[in-house]
C-alpha cells in the first residue's frame, strides 16, 4: 500500500532555497525507490516573505502548515533584515510559526561519524562514539516571557521575563524521558536551579515524572556543567533536556562536536505526528547563490521527518545510511573538507547521497 503525505516546504532565505532544493528532489527519488508518496507545498517565508507581503510569516503560509502532515524549511533571516521592528525580522516569524503550531519540543541529535572524526575540533578519542539528543523546550521562557525597554535618568533599562508553568514543563520532560526509553535509557536534565526559581521548579517536576520511567537514569545538571562537559567527555551523554535558552546555546555547541553546524538537523514536534523540520545552521547569505553550501543537515532534517511525522522509520535510515556512505567514501563540502582534500558543491553532494541511496534500495531488493 503506497504510503501518502502532504509536505509544506518553506525555502527560507541564503542558501534556504539551495539545500532544501536538494532535500526535496531526494525525497522524491527516495519515493520512486521505495513507493513513498510526498505532495509538495511550497510558501513563502522569513526575509522573502516579508520582501513580497510585509510579513515573514504570511497568513497563506500559515494555513499551507496547518493543512499539511509536515513542514521541511529552510533557514532564514540575515543582515539585509536586522533593520527592521522586531515583529517584522524573519526570526520572528520563526518564533510565531513554532508557537502557532504549538510545536513545543526541538529536538537536535549530534552524532560523530567515524568518517568524521578528523574533521571535529575535540581529539578523536574524545569525540569517538558520540550520539546524543538535545531536546529543548522551544514555546515558553524567556524568549517568549515579558519584555520591556525604558529610558531612565540614569540610563536604558531592559528586562526580559522568563516564566515557566509546570504543564509546560511536564510535556517537554515527558516527551525527552520517551526518547530515552527507544534509546540508552539515560537522561540528563540540565537546569541552573542553584540561581533561579523556574529552574527550580524544572528539577521538582522531573523528580515527579521520573516516577513514571523507572528504566531511565535520570542526572541533573547544571548549565555551565553541562557546556564543560559536552567538550571534556561528550560520550557521558545520550539526550539532553532543558529549556529553550539554555537549549540554543547548548545545541549549537553540541553541534560542533560533529566537525561543522552545516551536518546539524532538527525536528520541532507538538502532539501527535506533526512537525517541523530544519538544519540547525543559519541562512549563509555570504555563501548564497554559489553553489556550495552543505546540503547534509537539510537532507538530516527530512530524514527526520520521514522517521517522526510519517512513521517510515526504514526509508528514514535509508537516507541516513546514504549520508554515511558518501562520508564514508571521502565526499565533503569546502566546511567539512580536511586540507587536501576535494571539495564538493550543493549539487555534487547530494548527487553522492542519492547514488548511495539508489544502491542501498537495490541491495535491501
Amino acid at each position: 500500500m503506497t504510503k501518502s503525505f502532504r509536505v509544506a516546504v518553506l525555502p527560507g532565505d541564503g542558501i534556504g532555497p539551495e539545500v532544501v532544493r536538494e532535500a526535496v528532489d531526494l525525497l522524491g527519488r527516495l519515493g520512486e525507490l521505495t513507493g513513498l508518496s510526498c505532495h509538495i507545498e511550497e510558501g513563502i517565508f522569513g526575509g522573502a516573505a516579508y520582501e513580497q507581503t510585509g510579513d515573514p510569516l504570511p497568513e497563506e503560509t500559515l494555513r499551507l502548515c496547518r493543512e499539511a502532515d509536515a513542514v521541511l524549511m529552510g533557514a532564514v533571516g540575515g543582515p539585509k533584515w536586522e533593520h527592521l521592528p522586531r515583529e517584522k525580522r524573519p526570526e520572528t516569524g520563526l518564533l510565531r510559526l513554532r508557537k502557532s503550531l504549538d510545536l513545543y519540543a526541538n529536538l537536535r541529535p549530534a552524532v560523530v561519524f567515524e568518517s568524521m572524526l578528523k574533521a571535529s575540533t575535540l581529539k578523536s578519542e574524545v569525540a569517538e562514539g558520540v550520539d546524543l539528543l538535545v531536546v529543548r523546550e522551544l514555546t515558553g521562557g524567556i524568549y517568549f516571557g515579558e519584555k520591556a525597554c525604558t529610558r531612565t535618568a540614569e540610563g536604558e533599562r531592559a528586562s526580559d521575563q522568563l516564566v515557566y508553568h509546570d504543564w509546560e514543563i511536564e510535556r517537554i520532560v515527558r516527551k525527552a524521558f520517551e526518547l530515552a526509553m527507544l534509546r540508552r535509557k539515560k537522561l540528563t536534565s540540565v537546569d541552573k536551579a542553584n540561581v533561579l526559581e523556574s529552574s527550580r521548579l524544572w528539577r521538582r517536576v522531573v523528580e515527579r515524572l521520573s516516577a513514571d520511567y523507572p528504566e531511565v537514569d535520570v542526572e541533573h545538571m547544571l548549565v555551565d556543567n553541562c557546556a564543560m562537559q559536552l567538550v571534556y567527555r561528550p560520550r557521558q551523554f545520550d539526550v539532553i533536556v532543558t529549556e529553550n535558552m539554555f537549549g540554543d546555546i547548548l545545541s549549537d555547541e553540541a553541534a560542533m562536536l560533529t566537525g561543522s553546524i552545516g551536518m546539524l538537523p532538527s525536528a520541532s514536534l507538538g502532539k501527535g505526528r506533526f512537525g517541523l523540520y530544519e538544519p540547525v545552521h543559519g541562512s549563509a547569505p555570504d555563501i548564497a547563490g554559489k553553489g556550495v553550501a552543505n546540503p547534509i543537515a537539510t537532507i538530516l532534517s527530512m530524514a527526520m521527518m520521514l522517521k517522526y511525522s510519517f512513521g517510515c522509520a526504514k526509508e528514514a535510515e535509508l537516507v541516513e545510511k546514504a549520508v554515511e556512505r558518501a562520508l564514508q567514501e571521502g565526499a565533503r563540502t569546502a566546511d567539512i573538507a580536511g586540507e587536501g582534500e576535494p571539495v564538493l558543491g550543493t549539487r555534487g553532494m547530494a548527487e553522492k547521497i542519492r547514488m548511495h541511496l539508489e544502491r542501498l534500495a537495490a541491495e535491501q531488493g
